[in-house]
């Protein structure tokens, strides 16, 4: 796949909405959660500041994050449910 988000857009895959509570109980498919972690497969160069230089970015290919739930613009590439979104709409990266 070639696709290279522009300025501060990040593209990522989102994991999959849980199937099962903890408890055991299967959750039907109407009523799962939007999933707000994913894994990060193209990052874009930064965001330029009113001066023109180039604020790099703090995310990078490969980590796994946490979005915003209903951020972000959902595509679909070659079969694959991609989701582009600004840098903003991260909230974390987990570890």
């Amino acid at each position: 796949m070639k696709l290279q988000p522009l300025e501060d857009r990040i593209v990522l895959k989102a994991h999959d909405a849980e199937a099962q509570t903890a408890s055991g109980l299967l959750i039907p498919d109407t009523a799962k959660e939007k999933p707000q972690r994913g894994d990060v497969i193209a990052v874009g160069g930064g965001r330029r500041t009113e001066t023109g230089a180039l604020t790099p970015m703090d995310i990078k290919v490969g980590d796994v994050v946490v979005y915003s739930k209903y951020g972000g613009t959902e595509i679909t590439i070659d079969g694959d449910d991609l989701l582009i979104l600004p840098a903003r709409d991260i909230l974390a990266i987990v570890n």
